[in-house]
């Protein structure tokens, strides 16, 4: 036996956090068992239904596995992750793509099957375009297989050798020029069974557009989409994969598509569930949605070959900018605090760096030629977002040679990452539009750029405008891939990894 000691106890030594912690989880285990003990009793009917609950929940998982992949699948996230959309552009990147490939690669991510939909779908809206839009008709902006009419006045703006690329595209025309497009495609199959994608050629935003305005109700708004899906659904090889390998081009921006309540704006064609699994190329995406994927606006430059494309990147690079920056648009007076009005004020400001195309009302429908000019001429041009996030300013700026200054990072950062750098600074800028509302001042951000560093922004610009326009030959250029080839690649290119067993969502 120990002594007793009167002595006082020695002064224990405090415990560490780490001791403390496994004191706690001891407790706290302890506490639990004898908690739980009689109720995990064999004797105890509580008991026998806990674990008859847990049995069921084991054999539902196993049965789950085993089912078909493409009953499996369900909704997944944007690529991006969630802390990218609150990083600087600074910090965002995106795999670089190349211009070029080579004709072994020209069909290796499989063949398309185009569906030969009834009329009423695609081809009755061109027969019947002085109907689409209830202030005039549509037709002259939809002729020439959707690349519009032959745009004028562009001498001594543009080599004369090139006017004939140029038109005054629509920039909702693009599902004309897909459909045009796919019909001519190398890698389109008339064999439905061999096929790795299945393209719906249904014209959605034509579809849609008459019924954005006016007294028309949510039914009209819907109408075309319900019927489609119907179609759609009806074929086998929609069965096959419940929609995964089938893709649309639907040409004007996601939000005219996702309609949540009868009285909001749009149609609810992405909220159906046939549009579920369905690929969506836009020209403006939702950043959340994988299956939204943002491609470029049609721009007036329609190259008919490969020369096209090298003479035009030869001129402007070879340009003389007499002007900083530029800004074309128009103030919207109904927003308060507009944004846009805010750059108009600094540009007519700095008058002596800054040019101004005012493009009130419907001065630039399409483009113009003192668009086009002032691009060539400004080193930088403001692209504050449009009516949504995006514009298609952005792309006849970029097919100009000019350096984009963004102010919001959905304006093309989180959108066209097939079709743009990965480093934003390399081709663009960005100014916080809170800065320029608190006073930073646009010359003098723009001004810090020296002339080498403008150079090679430019020259970044220069490389990817082959990814941004939409060539004019129904089969593509010879060697360089445009945006549409851009976009079809990565479309097959989703298909493929998605067949892979081994395939992981991100």
């Amino acid at each position: 036996m120990l002594p007793i000691s009167d002595s006082p106890e020695p002064q224990r030594k405090p415990k560490s956090p780490e001791q403390t912690l496994i004191d706690h989880q001891k407790n706290s285990s302890n506490s639990l068992h004898s908690l739980l003990q009689p109720y995990l009793s064999p004797y105890n009917p509580l008991s026998w239904l806990i674990f008859s609950v847990l049995f069921l929940q084991i054999v539902l998982l196993l049965m789950t596995k085993s089912l078909p992949l493409s009953t499996r699948r369900t909704h997944f996230p944007s690529p991006y992750p969630n802390y990218l959309l609150f990083k600087s552009a600074a910090n965002i990147s995106y795999p670089d793509q190349s211009t070029n490939f080579s004709s072994s690669d020209q069909c290796s991510f499989g063949r398309i099957f185009v569906y030969d939909l009834p009329p009423e779908f695609n081809r009755e809206f061109i027969e019947k375009c002085d109907e689409l839009s209830p202030w005039s008709s549509k037709c002259a902006a939809l002729s020439n297989e959707g690349l519009g009419k032959r745009a004028t006045g562009l001498a001594g703006i543009v080599p004369e050798e090139l006017i004939p690329a140029w038109y005054w595209t629509d920039q909702f025309a693009s599902e004309l020029i897909f459909h045009n497009r796919m019909l001519n495609h190398k890698c389109r199959t008339m064999e439905a069974e061999s096929a790795t994608g299945y393209y719906i050629p249904f014209y959605a935003g034509l579809a849609v557009g008459k019924y954005l305005w006016f007294n028309y109700t949510a039914k009209d708004r819907d109408r075309y989409c319900e019927m489609v899906l119907r179609w759609v659904q009806g074929q086998p090889y929609w069965n096959r994969s419940n929609g995964w390998d089938h893709f649309i081009m639907m040409g004007r921006i996601t939000w005219d598509f996702r309609r949540s309540k009868d009285d909001d704006w749009g149609s609810s064609c992405i909220y159906m569930p046939g549009m579920r699994n369905i690929t969506r190329l836009l020209i403006e995406r939702n950043p959340w949605d994988y299956f939204d994927v943002g491609v470029p606006y049609p721009t007036g430059f329609h190259p008919r070959s490969d020369a096209d494309i090298l003479h035009w990147q030869d001129y402007v690079r070879s340009r003389h900018r007499s002007t900083l920056f530029c800004f074309a648009g128009a103030t919207r007076r109904k927003i308060k605090n507009d944004f846009r009005g805010i750059l108009l004020s600094h540009c007519k400001n700095e008058s002596s760096s800054c040019r101004v195309v005012n493009c009130a009302g419907t001065r630039c429908t399409n483009g113009t030629s003192a668009i086009l000019e002032t691009f060539l001429d400004s080193d930088f041009c403001l692209q504050p977002r449009g009516d949504s996030f995006t514009r298609r300013s952005i792309f006849d700026c970029m097919v100009a040679g000019s350096i984009p200054v963004f102010f919001w990072h959905r304006t093309a950062y989180f959108q066209y990452e097939w079709f743009l750098p990965g480093d934003p600074r390399s081709y663009s800028v960005f100014i916080h539009r809170n800065d320029v509302k608190n006073g930073t001042s646009v010359k003098k951000v723009l001004e810090q750029y020296s002339k080498k560093e403008v150079w090679k922004m430019r020259e970044k610009v220069i490389d990817y405008i082959p990814k941004l326009v939409y060539a004019k030959p129904n089969q593509g250029l010879e060697t360089i891939k445009d945006a549409f080839d851009i976009a079809i690649d990565g479309v097959l290119k989703r298909f493929k990894e998605q067949e892979q067993p081994e395939y992981k969502w991100k």
